[in-house]
């Protein structure tokens, strides 16, 4: 059972890097003057944007929580900074309640630190850069243990990571004035 939900958060995050891949050519297409593909997802996507926020976050820490309660693979130093940044993400986002847009420019940082802690592990995990004494006492292996590896790349480093990145885009288009009154212009 495990590895089967191994494989399946795996699957949710080769899915979600996708998404990300997407959204960051649409980004990219905005930046460039292509402003069409921009806001047909501002439109499709108003209203819903904490939603979803919520929704990577939600995963991202039940996914989390599975590792460590249920497969019994110990959080290592850097897990614990990755999860102090997503945790409150699954549920200050729940402001989407109460339509409450505005929470997302508070949020911004959030996935940011995050993603920046998740690109650090991902250093250390492949070698690139040394542990630290803290993380080889924090968990069995230190923050260099490769807990899962699924297709060949996909591990808990790089999980959090698309979690972060999705977070981080979709708090910054519900951060954005709304489309309705962003593009009406005026007689």
């Amino acid at each position: 059972m495990t590895h089967d939900v191994v494989v399946t958060l795996a699957v949710l995050g080769v899915a979600g890097q996708v998404l990300a891949a997407l959204l960051l050519l649409v980004g990219v297409g905005w930046l460039l003057g292509l402003r069409g593909m921009g806001e047909a997802l501002r439109r499709t996507l108003e209203g819903y944007e904490l939603w979803l926020v919520f929704l990577v976050a939600a995963v991202a820490t039940g996914g989390s929580l599975f590792f460590s309660e249920i497969a019994g693979f110990v959080p290592c130093e850097l897990c614990w900074f990755q999860r102090i940044c997503m945790y409150p993400l699954s549920i200050v986002t729940l402001a989407a309640l109460a339509n409450e847009r505005r929470i997302a420019r508070y949020l911004l940082p959030l996935p940011l630190v995050g993603a920046g802690v998740s690109v650090y592990h991902l250093l250390v995990e492949n070698g690139v850069v040394g542990q630290t004494k803290t993380c080889l006492i924090s968990a069995p292996g230190g923050c260099a243990t490769k807990w899962i590896e699924e297709f060949g790349y996909v591990t808990i480093p790089v999980l959090a990571l698309t979690g972060f990145a999705l977070c981080f885009a979709f708090l910054l288009l519900a951060a954005a004035p709304p489309v309705s009154r962003a593009t009406v212009s005026g007689p």
